[in-house]
């Protein structure tokens, strides 16, 4: 069984990946595709750009992300996208 979701992420390319490693340690990255085996499990994760968002003089980046986890159950892929936000929170205030 295979697990996907997509996400739209607000963040520049270059923060994706030095997040990303927060939430898959080792993968391999062939331009804006990732993919890794962790578990006898193969995931891949495809980071799509997408149009810029203006707010006013404010600029935010956006990305799809598209994530696909091969022979994952639905609680297993649950698991990996805790782990997965788990990187990308970030604290304001």
């Amino acid at each position: 069984m295979a697990f996907r979701r997509s996400l739209e992420m607000s963040l520049l390319r270059e923060e994706f990946f030095r997040l990303l490693p927060a939430a898959v340690p080792v993968c391999e990255v062939d331009g804006d595709t990732v993919r890794w085996s962790e578990n006898g499990r193969r995931g891949t994760i495809r980071l799509v750009p997408l149009e810029d968002r203006r707010l006013g003089s404010v600029v935010v980046p956006r990305h799809l992300v598209e994530i696909a986890l091969e022979e994952c159950s639905e609680a297993e892929g649950e698991v990996f996208m805790r782990r997965f936000h788990g990187a990308f929170l970030r604290g304001g205030g």
